[in-house]
């Protein structure tokens, strides 16, 4: 990371912790906001975020590991988390995910070669009654066919 970069990420985590405070229970707000600008938290900016919190630094990392919602690689522009709950399963989850991947070439757990899509699972998306259903970024997708999912990232790409 350049020093430029350094010195803006900084200042972006000062920023923050103005904004949320210094105390422990502003971490995970931090690092959201971390995680929604930069599609992950940096080695860099989580050392950073110690330091101003005046924690050590493998709490944040176990906090960024413990929440599948909090990243330490990069992740795409879009990050398609699909349920893979039985109910999902049921109404034909495993159809919409082999469209998905088809259509992005790549597995999920993996991300496109141009940064674009993030293609993950989701333990649960809490809309079991509207099955099968996926969230991008923090938009929920309900009652998904093959090509449904197909035609929704079409539109995102």
């Amino acid at each position: 990371m350049l020093v430029l970069e350094k010195n803006a990420m900084t200042e972006e985590i000062e920023q923050l912790v103005e904004k949320y405070g210094r105390s422990r229970s502003s971490l995970l707000p931090i690092l959201q906001d971390i995680q929604r600008k930069h599609k992950y938290i940096p080695d860099f900016a989580q050392q950073e975020v110690a330091r101003l919190l005046d924690i050590h630094p493998v709490e944040v990392y176990s906090v960024i590991t413990f929440y599948s919602f909090l990243s330490t690689t990069p992740k795409g522009k879009y990050i398609v988390k699909l349920c893979q709950t039985i109910a999902c399963d049921m109404q034909g989850k495993e159809s919409v995910a082999k469209a998905i991947e088809r259509e992005l070439g790549i597995k999920f757990g993996q991300t496109t070669k141009d940064n674009k899509f993030t293609l993950e699972y989701a333990n649960c998306v809490g809309m079991c009654d509207q099955g099968p259903a996926m969230i991008i970024n923090e938009r929920v997708y309900t009652k998904l066919t093959p090509e449904k999912a197909v035609q929704i990232l079409s539109e995102l790409k």
